[in-house]
């Protein structure tokens, strides 16, 4: 029979606690969301091409001395027209107005109006689909507001109030907001439908929890990927809505600029001098497009069923 060497085996001591530790890694949700946000390539791209265009767009204009109603140098020929180069990086107009500083001075405007009217519509949108979602007898009145408004198209709404209360940057932002956020109240009221009357928010409800907490603290985290989705999408609509209420003299004064402004103003260029045409649309298009591409991967990332 073999022998067995015990100097090769080693006795472990009982421990009484070893069973209350836990072995499992250390979750972190947001940490989780980061480094799936940040695992797809076209996030980078387009993450890198956002914050370029929004680090020009506001700290540019605070050390420029750029007036864009400045027309002095109209009579002088030799700044008119003068094509991109390395004193003038994206050329002159026929005003002799460099379209370098007159871009970023504009996306800065196009992304303020942008961003606010989202905060505001989904804070309204938020609190008053929280609300909804919950309440039956506020159900029974919004829901035929909704049916009312939802018939409508909002372009049409902003087109006819900024028609009606005149150009303006906060007249423009108001009919954004008006009925924009109805959308939005809506699609939260059908999420918390779908999880108010889950098991844990039955339990909770039964040991007196109150109504609003469990709206914050059971019901709006599932919520998260949703609410970015809606972010998402607002702020490069409401870019467009901008720039195409612009096109046509209805968004912003014309002594304010902005990219629609720019491209109004510079539309009979399409051909002849095209880059005053171009220059601003191709901004106008990498901001929507990479503020749709960031916020849908977001959004895809900060659901948790995408998490490993």
């Amino acid at each position: 029979m073999a022998t067995i060497d015990k100097s090769k085996f080693t006795f472990v001591k009982r421990d009484d606690f070893a069973s209350e530790i836990i072995d499992a890694p250390a979750y972190s949700y947001w940490k989780s969301v980061m480094r799936q946000f940040l695992r797809k390539k076209s996030t980078i791209a387009m993450l890198g091409i956002l914050v370029a265009i929004v680090l020009m767009s506001f700290i540019y204009p605070i050390f420029s001395n750029f007036d864009f109603n400045d027309v002095s140098k109209v009579n002088d020929f030799s700044a008119r027209y003068i094509k991109p180069n390395a004193q003038y990086w994206f050329g002159t107009d026929s005003n002799g107005k460099s379209l370098f500083d007159g871009v970023w001075f504009g996306a800065r405007n196009s992304i303020l109006i942008s961003v606010i009217a989202t905060v505001i519509n989904l804070v309204i949108g938020i609190v008053i689909g929280g609300i909804w979602g919950i309440s039956k007898t506020v159900d029974r009145v919004m829901i035929e507001i909704y049916n009312i408004i939802s018939n409508i198209p909002p372009l049409l709404i902003v087109i006819v109030l900024t028609y009606s209360i005149g150009a303006g940057f906060w007249n423009l932002i108001f009919a954004m907001t008006i009925t924009g956020w109805i959308g939005i109240a809506y699609n939260i009221r059908i999420q918390i439908l779908r999880y108010r009357d889950l098991e844990y928010n039955l339990a909770s409800r039964t040991l007196g929890t109150p109504t609003l907490k469990i709206i914050v603290k059971n019901i709006m985290p599932q919520l998260v990927s949703v609410i970015v989705t809606t972010a998402s999408q607002l702020l490069p609509s409401f870019i467009s809505y901008e720039a195409f209420l612009s096109f046509f003299g209805l968004g912003l004064p014309v002594t304010v600029p902005s990219l629609g402004r720019l491209i109004s103003d510079y539309s009979q260029n399409v051909t002849t001098n095209a880059y005053l045409f171009w220059i601003p649309l191709t901004t106008l298009i990498l901001v929507s497009l990479s503020l749709f591409v960031v916020g849908q991967n977001l959004a895809d990332a900060s659901d948790p069923r995408t998490h490993r």
